[in-house]
């Protein structure tokens, strides 16, 4: 049952409705969107952003047919807010759409993944209608190298009568990111507060005792140089308060190579720690998803328990109801009892490796306070509501794919940012574990810095370019890309040099329309205005030009004749509305002359992204996807057509690879393991012997000849200076085709050396990219495409594709 709200409209009747008063800056950034105007709100995780978000959906629901779009940068968080919603609005009002999942997709609450709302601004989507709010949630996902150009994309081509509601976290650049937003979405409001609604407050844990990192407890910025004075000494004394004598002997041992005592308490003593300081619950962050699970197996060793007879009976309740659909033979392959064992006892893993239900069951058992600790990767972070009272950072370090390397500032933030939960705790805690060789003040300056700044990830796709030149040709596509908040950092003029020429240029599409004669019988007023024009100019410079020879005069004469003869048999000359279509013909005349100024001033710009727009445009002529025409226009072709409704990394080498027939010979197991060498990303590097580790049959021609292309293509974008691509990855072809063809999940997994939840995110991506060959391809190959999503969409992939 939806919860009954107030009937009127406004901030007034929304904030009576709220449990809580709003703080000052919820309250700035609800009070601007009700005066009509889009919002930027940064603040710290945990602050409250989402109330902003709520009376904008509030805002929609109050008029008359409005609709709002919720976008977020993960499932996972679109599906939570999805529940949230229904549970406010009602099921018959929200809708979810992230790819393999479509829920009332017209209702007037729609929540969708951000490349769902980038897929429909470029179909030109019915849904778009009545769409009054778009609200980016995590959009300082803006700067992720690999799917942020999407929300620029985005936030560039939603019409603007659309207000945005962007959330972002506590970035140092807020104030520049909405200098941008306010040159391309119009009147934006950036709101920043760092008040963390809950105070932090910060520890380092030596040896056995949780010693305060700032002086007097102090948890602000103006703390940064202020380390606690009794922590600096234990430092320097590995971890001890020891007296001046004890001092002298420490020093004495350290010059003849002794090393002082660096003692660390195990986890379940940790653990046992916090609940006598009643700091539970905990979120420890490891970074490492082998280190979770290994924590979880240490801590029950150890014999800790949390949980009460009543609380693991609760808890065994829900994990049956939630896991009921799953098959027998699958459990212990997925380490079911395993994993149960530490719920009950009130201990969980985190981590992207894990079954997707497996990690819903833990966020709503962590979020009922059944769980009491968690070990985590720094995934948790992004968004997810699961609030501790304690957060635990063992090392200040993570592997980042190649190398061990210092967590930044963001990321504390980020992973902090989850200790203290708003109207539970008075304070949160975070807890940095002593390490040897560990320096206090960096651990300060650490936690008190600003956060990080947003940078983009922007670069035009070959996807984006037929998408953009079929919808407003090369030179306006080069503008739009002028918009982009790159080349806004790159030159900052540009952007508002290509605001102002789009402005102008809807004005001169005004203008046209008002300098048009309804009846027909003025012919061109353009044309009428121009001899006007050069009629005057001409009788300007005779009349400042006295030096002239006979010749010149006569010859001026005679074109002032001809001009005038002209004027007198134009259609206009006669219109009883001459004067009137005359003016609006001159003002069109003198803006379109400023606006062909602008864009001189923007072609002689840097225009970084302009010109790599046109390396990728040069690629799409070469290779058949755009034809120029004499007039130098550019159109797509048949191709350029399939091209624009194939999304991701591998766009233009799925659409040669389909074009030239590679797949046509495929049974739906070998296709879908093709498919997965598009879209599958080692975790490490992967060395493949021989073919002996390849599917057999048709598969392996169609591995060949899919290389080829690559190679071919890799060459042709280099050539066109840019930057290429990695080769596809033949890591999990085996495993799928052996998974498409109905093979148990455990040789599967077993195969390739992946974690359930890994092998089920690359299921559901290689599901997508299927769906995708299924739309645009013709005949057998969509055929085969939809056999092959049927063939993968089993057992945990169908379970995780409606969890």
């Amino acid at each position: 049952m939806a919860r009954q709200r107030q009937d009127a409209p406004g901030l007034a009747a929304f904030r009576a409705a709220q449990s809580f008063d709003l703080d000052p800056f919820q309250i700035s950034a609800c009070a601007a969107l009700e005066k009509g105007k889009s919002v930027l709100v940064a603040a710290p995780t945990g602050a409250g952003k989402t109330v902003v978000a709520e009376f904008a959906v509030h805002l929609a629901m109050q008029a008359r047919g409005d609709k709002v779009f919720y976008t977020a940068p993960m499932k996972a968080l679109s599906n939570q807010k999805y529940g949230e919603f229904v549970d406010e609005y009602g099921a018959e009002n929200v809708g979810l759409l992230t790819g393999d999942t479509n829920i009332n997709s017209g209702a007037r609450i729609v929540v969708m993944t951000t490349e769902v709302l980038r897929n429909m601004l470029y179909a030109d989507s019915a849904l778009l209608r009545d769409l009054s709010f778009v609200i980016m949630d995590e959009v300082h996902y803006l700067a992720d190298r690999f799917r942020g150009a999407v929300w620029e994309e985005v936030i560039i081509h939603l019409p603007q009568n659309v207000r945005l509601v962007s959330l972002s976290a506590t970035v140092s650049n807020a104030e520049e990111f909405g200098d941008w937003l306010q040159a391309v979405r119009g009147d934006t409001d950036v709101i920043v507060s760092e008040e963390r609604p809950v105070p932090l407050e910060q520890h380092v844990l030596m040896r056995t005792k949780l010693v305060d990192l700032f002086a007097g407890g102090s948890t602000g910025p103006s703390a940064s140089s202020r380390v606690n004075p009794e922590l600096a000494q234990m430092a320097k004394y590995g971890g001890r308060v020891i007296t001046s004598r004890q001092a002298q002997d420490v020093g004495r041992r350290h010059s003849k190579g002794g090393r002082p005592d660096q003692g660390r308490m195990d986890r379940g003593e940790i653990i046992r720690l916090l609940d006598e300081r009643n700091m539970l619950p905990a979120v420890f962050f490891i970074f490492s998803r082998v280190g979770c699970d290994a924590a979880v197996k240490q801590v029950l060793r150890a014999g800790v328990r949390l949980t009460e007879a009543a609380e693991r009976d609760e808890i065994r309740q829900i994990v049956e109801d939630r896991c009921r659909t799953l098959l027998d033979e699958d459990l212990a392959v997925l380490g079911y009892w395993e994993w149960l064992e530490g719920l009950q006892r009130g201990v969980a893993a985190h981590h992207a490796g894990m079954l997707p239900a497996f990690k819903e069951v833990v966020e709503e058992l962590f979020q009922r306070k059944l769980v009491k600790v968690v070990f985590a990767t720094e995934t948790l972070a992004l968004g997810i509501n699961m609030p501790a009272r304690t957060v635990v950072l063992e090392k200040l370090e993570k592997f980042n794919g190649e190398a061990r390397v210092p967590i930044t500032p963001g990321e504390y933030t980020q992973v902090t940012g989850r200790a203290g939960r708003r109207g539970i705790d008075v304070e949160g805690h975070s807890v940095v574990q002593w390490v040897d060789g560990m320096d206090p003040q960096a651990v300060a300056s650490l936690a008190s810095r600003r956060s990080y700044p947003l940078n983009s990830s922007f670069r035009p796709t070959y996807n984006m370019a037929v998408n953009l030149i079929e919808q407003f040709g090369r030179e306006r596509t080069r503008e739009i890309l002028e918009s982009s908040f790159a080349q806004f950092q790159a030159d900052r003029a540009v952007v508002d040099l290509a605001r102002k020429v789009r402005q102008q240029e809807e004005s001169l599409a005004g203008y046209e329309r008002s300098m048009k004669d309804e009846s027909g019988q003025s012919g061109d007023v353009t044309e009428y205005a121009t001899i006007r024009r050069e009629i005057s100019e001409l009788e300007k410079r005779n009349a400042s030009n006295r030096d002239v020879t006979r010749d010149q005069r006569e010859k001026s004469q005679r074109q002032l004749h001809e001009l005038r003869k002209r004027m007198r048999s134009h259609p206009a000359h006669s219109s009883p509305r001459r004067e009137e279509l005359s003016r609006w013909a001159e003002r069109w005349w003198r803006l379109h002359r400023q606006t062909e100024d602008l864009r001189r001033q923007i072609s002689t710009r840097t225009g970084v992204i302009a010109k790599v727009f046109d390396r990728v445009t040069d690629v799409l002529l070469a290779e058949g996807y755009l034809k120029e025409s004499a007039d130098g226009s550019v159109t797509l072709t048949g191709n350029g057509v399939m091209l624009k409704r194939i999304y991701g990394e591998r766009d233009l080498l799925l659409a040669e690879s389909l074009r030239r027939g590679v797949w046509l010979e495929l049974d739906p197991a070998s296709f879908a393991a093709l498919a997965t060498t598009l879209v599958f990303e080692p975790r490490r590097e992967e060395a493949i012997a021989n073919d002996r580790f390849l599917p057999r049959g048709p598969f392996r021609k169609a591995w060949g000849q899919l290389g080829d292309i690559w190679a071919r293509l890799d060459d042709v974008e280099r050539d066109n200076r840019l930057p290429g691509s990695n080769p596809p990855s033949p890591g999990l072809a085996e495993a799928m085709f052996m998974w498409a063809k109905g093979g148990a999940l455990d040789l599967v997994l077993r195969d390739a050396d992946l974690q359930a939840g890994d092998f089920v995110r690359w299921a559901k991506q290689t599901i997508d990219l299927l769906d995708q060959i299924s739309v645009v391809a013709d005949g057998k190959q969509a055929r085969t495409a939809r056999q092959a999503i049927d063939a993968i969409r089993r057992g945990i992939v169908a379970y995780s594709s409606v969890s």
